[in-house]
């Protein structure tokens, strides 16, 4: 019998609408602005005294809260508003010192039994929460003279120990160039170095009666050390943001040589700026003796008083990559200090050095990678152009009065929030390359607020406008569409719901385009089966004609619709891939609901019964 759905069919259609609900219902359940407070260390816990002396904190400055838990140790103080929430998390990190990682969080009102369920709500994006977009450019120039310079120091190593005699080694734009006097050491030096480095590509020249061999990465080989810079860069940024206790925070690699970071909930683009930014990290040194030669030594001002200086040995006992871990603390005087824990090798290197120079003085130096910005003018056009250097002082200068080991400490430091901003520097590790920003927008959580609720009006007023339409040119199966289109909506919020996709305003954009492409299934078939109907058909064999003969339209164009959305997808970035993941899933859902649930609702209001007319 035409225009009747077998019982598994219907039964299906069901059970996945009745699905579509629960995992959308989370969606009714907006979570509260909320402080998390997650200890530095394993071995503290959050107890309940922490958060007595948190909420007597609060109170005192009148700040609203409720729902204060603690639930695996992590305490969670829960706000009405979020300008409640900004204001208590940076109380809050004041009242409990360094030892806990106060982040801003989202604390879920979804009930338990649909928590059970794996049912939670959709998250929201940075334009709807409010917070900072950096993005962020690697310097693979810089990466690339960083390697070469780790070069230059092996080649002068195994140069040596082959007792192979050069002039000098120079560097000049990513080539590499020795220079020999005669053509015995040149022709060893090619067979020892083509057979030691592989990755360079080797060429000839002379000049007068200087002999010179350059070296120059192969291509593959500088493309492997510009990802390698942009990963570890990539890596160094998830745990600096991860130190600044920032909740569902998103790093992320944008084409060759670029990182997106969007800081939900952050405000602060000065501090934010500060810690991605900042490419330091320390060497620890000897300072000269005074007889040392004038090219063993190298002359560095101190920190906090640039005409003070002291002169250094070129030597590097170890750097910061080889601390394991850092914290910030305070002397036996009050005075801020950094707590510093070295690694295997770093604390056996730094054992050897010390112990045979007691009484000697080791300085710390902190290493700076910066940037300068000045505009020029090529071929008529005013641009900026960017121009890196390295600034170097010295932040402590300390006399050894025993050997150190793996534990030890960096004094000499201005103020508390510079040991706690180098002790996060020390933790997180140190850029693999400058880094420099590119872009950085700042949101505010009233504008998400105000994006939210313009969003949903948005969503409303379209809903309004297309169910009017369709009631009111297609009546009885209008009526029908509508449902589909309700049906539609929830399917497609259970999906972004159970896929954990990101909601943000261009989403919702997609979400009304959505609504439009989900009747417009419609009207290519009720439109179909009005032509049925005039061609002489029957109503039952219009609405077959109507549903089976639209199929192929309606499939092509959804299908064209779909790849553009996936292409959107793969190449796009941001907001652009917040528009193209509700599209794409808002296509599925009405395919789904224009043809197999507005079929199905057909079927039971006019199919296996006479029918003399349609109510079309």
């Amino acid at each position: 019998m035409i225009n009747k759905y077998p019982l598994w069919k219907y039964l299906l259609i069901l059970v996945v609408v009745a699905m579509g609900v629960v995992y959308a219902l989370p969606n009714l359940y907006p979570d509260d602005p909320a402080v998390q407070l997650t200890p530095q260390r394993g071995s503290v816990q959050v107890s309940e005294r922490h958060l007595s002396q948190v909420t007597r904190a609060l109170d005192k400055a009148g700040i609203e809260y409720f729902g204060e838990e603690i639930e695996n140790n992590n305490g969670i103080i829960r706000f009405k508003h979020d300008e409640d929430q900004l204001k208590a998390k940076t109380l809050i990190q004041g009242t409990l010192g360094q030892d806990f990682v106060v982040a801003l969080n989202l604390a879920p009102t979804t009930p338990q039994w649909l928590m059970d369920l794996g049912a939670g709500p959709m998250k929201l994006g940075l334009d709807l929460r409010g917070g900072v977009h950096f993005l962020m450019e690697v310097d693979m120039k810089e990466a690339l003279a960083q390697r070469n310079e780790v070069y230059i120091s092996e080649i002068k190593t195994l140069l040596r120990s082959e007792r192979l005699r050069y002039r000098r080694i120079t560097r000049d734009e990513g080539v590499i160039s020795i220079r020999f006097t005669n053509d015995e050491y040149l022709d060893k030096a090619k067979s020892l170095l083509r057979r030691e480095f592989v990755d360079f590509v080797q060429t000839e020249r002379s000049e007068g009666d200087d002999l010179f061999l350059d070296l120059t990465l192969s291509e593959q080989a500088a493309r492997d050390i510009e990802d390698y810079a942009v990963k570890q860069n990539l890596t160094t940024l998830r745990n600096r943001v991860n130190e600044l206790g920032v909740s569902e925070p998103l790093v992320q690699r944008q084409g060759r040589n670029r990182i997106v970071i969007e800081l939900p909930g952050v405000q602060d683009t000065a501090a934010a700026k500060r810690i991605l930014g900042a490419t330091a990290n320390l060497e620890f040194r000897l300072e000269a003796s005074s007889d040392a030669g004038v090219l063993d030594t190298e002359e560095y001002p101190f920190r906090d008083n640039e005409a003070r200086r002291a002169t250094l040995e070129r030597d590097i006992i170890i750097t910061g990559n080889s601390v394991s871990n850092a914290q910030s603390a305070f002397d036996e005087n009050g005075r801020p200090q950094v707590n510093i824990d070295l690694d295997t090798q770093g604390g056996k290197l730094m054992n050897r050095a010390t112990r045979n120079n007691i009484r000697r003085r080791m300085a710390v130096l902190f290493v700076e990678h910066k940037v300068k910005t000045h505009t020029v003018e090529a071929e008529g056009e005013r641009i900026e152009k960017r121009v890196p250097f390295v600034e170097k002082h010295i932040i402590s200068l300390a006399t050894i009065q025993s050997a150190l080991g793996n534990s030890f400490r960096i004094t000499g430091l201005d103020s508390p929030s510079e040991s706690s901003e180098l002790a996060l520097l020390l933790r997180a590790g140190s850029l693999a390359a400058p880094i420099y920003f590119v872009e950085e927008r700042t949101i505010g959580p009233s504008l998400g607020k105000e994006n939210i609720e313009l969003g949903v009006t948005s969503v409303q007023i379209g809903m309004a406008m297309v169910v009017i339409f369709m009631l009111a040119f297609y009546r009885v199966f209008g009526l029908i569409a509508n449902v589909a289109l309700t049906a539609n909506l929830v399917l497609l919020a259970a999906l972004m719901s159970m896929m954990s996709a990101t909601l943000t305003l261009p989403g919702i954009a997609g979400i009304v385009l959505t609504l439009g492409m989900a009747v417009d299934a419609n009207v290519l078939i009720f439109s179909r089966i009005k032509e049925e109907m005039r061609n002489g058909a029957s109503p039952q064999m219009a609405i077959h004609a109507g549903f089976e003969r639209a199929f192929v339209t309606i499939f092509d164009a959804n299908l064209t619709t779909l790849l553009v959305a996936v292409i959107l997808f793969a190449v796009g970035t941001g907001p652009v891939k917040g528009f193209a993941v509700t599209l794409s899933l808002g296509i599925i859902t009405s395919m789904f609901t224009a043809i197999m649930v507005t079929r199905a609702l057909v079927n039971v209001v006019y199919g296996g019964r006479q029918v003399k007319k349609l109510s079309i």
